[in-house]
């Protein structure tokens, strides 16, 4: 049981910069999984960046220009964007599993050209 509220979104211009934030409602540390996905209207929803016992993995798209991160003291999962694009525009949602899988309730983000 985790609820997860997103900020940080909104409208940029191409090659801007926005840092998301995903706010728990618990500790984040019993996550096997934290991750960030984003959804075009009438699209699937896509991976951007996950976190696993792994490691960081990325979206070829939007490797190099995205970093996930996370601050266990706050419960806080960040997703930074750099050199925005307009193809970068969707609405992003947050995403914590095992056990189990949560999603927050999505921001949009929307770049500019």
């Amino acid at each position: 049981q985790v609820q997860l509220v997103e900020s940080g979104g909104g409208l940029v211009q191409a090659g801007g910069s926005l840092r998301l934030s995903c706010a728990a409602s618990r500790s984040i540390f019993s996550f096997n999984s934290l991750g960030w996905y984003r959804q075009a209207p009438g699209d699937p929803r896509d991976m951007v960046a996950t976190i696993t016992s792994g490691g960081t993995n990325y979206a070829d798209s939007v490797k190099g220009r995205f970093t996930i991160s996370r601050d266990s003291a706050k419960n806080t999962v960040y997703l930074q964007m750099n050199s925005l694009k307009p193809e970068d525009t969707a609405v992003y949602y947050c995403s914590v599993g095992g056990p189990g899988f949560y999603w927050g309730q999505g921001t949009q983000v929307t770049v500019s050209s």
